[in-house]
């Protein structure tokens, strides 16, 4: 497959260097905010025209934004905006350099599966201190050990990535606001378009990643998170708390109401299963991947240019429900919006004697919002088994940007998993939450459980 970047030929010569964990230069970070974004994208589009110049993001709001409140359901800002075309089962092949091999697999398999590519609109806009901090940390910041992030604060590590695992530790540090309260879905659905639902709460503080209160090296930790199973009642009630530290630990502990007990939890990592996942969900594919990085080698391929999910606003809105979007096999394709944005490609490869269901993924990460847009997961015999997609959406009021909803297809099984489809939940997502001192900590879970 080949790989498209506007600075390919240096690429194959500084592979070397970028492994080994060479430094950026001030010169290189000099490029930050003038042929590169604040947080290290190309500013130029391309050649072709197809992905426009960025020109700061979506800095001035469209008027149906007028009586936007915290919380809201965001309008659609390109309510014109419509497909320059689809890719189908039958024409795929020749845009198949532009798709995850997940994706072209889906077109290949079924007929009805289809891709409406939309114009690219680069609308992602972060907080001014998190675009200085990134220049700072862009000639300071090491990967220690296996995956320990150091010499970095506040913003994206490595804007001018010179290794794969660079390239993750972006993506897993990457601006989500200071502090947020989200209500979960999570869809299990068989091939017969039949579904079992599961319905949770996250409370997360960023702790790394806070414009208000950023945290510090004694912190230790990039963030806290605490999850409430809310149905089926065979979960209901069950909490897990996971503190995710710098150093690429992770502590986690989960209450049982069956027993009234809270317990670490080991297993809150790698490839053990979600909740309520039915097994389509490994811990450590949430949030398309988070947690530890030790058990794969990590490869930076370079960049290329992919259609993803992009500006989704309208597939959570709540005008559409659930019946109109779950369909068998897949998701009705009549409502996503695929744009066309440049990726950077990694590859991570299970290390030799360690044990992990996927032996191989593919990474492909968005340039402009360092959010994982897609994975390639491979069995033990290198078939594709799995494929991710997250559909990304500029939460641009909040100067933030999520992923929803998440998708995990089964290609073996034909069943599939969504993950975070907000559209009869209420809300998006609530940033800027306050919580009480000790919130996060294991006695809480024993407190709110009693509670």
């Amino acid at each position: 497959m080949k790989l498209i970047t506007l600075f390919a030929m240096s690429l194959t010569a500084a592979m070397a260097a970028r492994e080994a964990g060479a430094k950026v230069s001030a010169a290189d970070a000099a490029k930050l905010g003038t042929t590169l974004t604040p947080v290290g994208a190309e500013m130029a589009g391309n050649k072709e025209g197809t992905i426009p110049a960025y020109t700061g993001g979506m800095k001035t709001l469209p008027a149906s934004f007028n009586g936007y409140k915290a919380g809201d359901y965001y309008p659609d800002p390109f309510p014109e905006d419509k497909p320059l075309f689809t890719i189908t089962h039958d024409n795929y092949k020749q845009y198949a350099g532009k798709l995850a091999v997940g994706a072209a697999a889906l077109l290949e398999r079924y007929a009805d599966y289809s891709i409406k590519v939309y114009p690219t609109r680069r609308t992602v806009v972060l907080p001014d201190a998190i675009y200085a901090a990134t220049k700072a940390n862009a000639t300071s910041a090491t990967i220690v050990g296996d995956d320990g992030l150091k010499d970095a604060t506040l913003g994206y590590p490595f804007p001018i990535p010179q290794s794969g695992a660079e390239v993750i530790w972006n993506h897993k540090v990457r601006y989500r606001g200071d502090s947020v309260i989200q209500n979960g879905t999570l869809f299990v659905v068989q091939p017969t378009g039949k579904f079992e639902e599961s319905f949770f709460q996250t409370n997360a503080q960023f702790v790394y990643g806070n414009v208000k209160k950023p945290g510090t090296v004694s912190d230790n930790l990039v963030m806290q998170v605490l999850r409430k199973e809310l149905a089926p009642p065979r979960i209901a009630g069950t909490m897990t708390l996971a503190w995710d530290h710098l150093d690429g630990s992770r502590d986690a502990w989960q209450y049982a109401p069956g027993t009234n007990r809270v317990r670490q939890a080991p297993i809150v990592a790698f490839d053990n299963p979600v909740i309520g996942s039915d097994g389509l969900q490994t811990v450590d594919q949430a949030d398309m991947f988070n947690g530890s990085m030790q058990r794969y080698t990590w490869k930076l391929l370079g960049k290329k240019e992919l259609y993803v999910g992009y500006n989704n606003y309208k597939l959570v809105r709540p005008e559409l429900k659930y019946a109109d979007l779950i369909r068998p096999l897949h998701l009705n394709p009549e409502h996503p919006r695929y744009e066309l944005h440049r990726v950077w490609v990694v590859e991570a490869s299970l290390k030799p004697g360690i044990n992990h269901i996927f032996k191989r993924r593919t990474f492909y990460v968005d340039e402009d919002s360092w959010n994982v847009v897609a994975v390639d997961c491979y069995d033990a015999r290198d078939q594709l088994w799995r494929y991710q997609e997250g559909f990304v959406i500029p939460l641009v009021v909040d100067k933030a940007v999520v992923a929803a909803p998440l998708m995990i297809y089964d290609l073996f099984s034909r069943r599939y998993l969504i993950n975070n489809l907000p559209n009869e939940q209420g809300y998006i997502a609530k940033f800027g939450m306050s919580f009480p001192a000790g919130f996060f900590t294991p006695q809480s879970l024993q407190k709110q459980g009693r509670d």
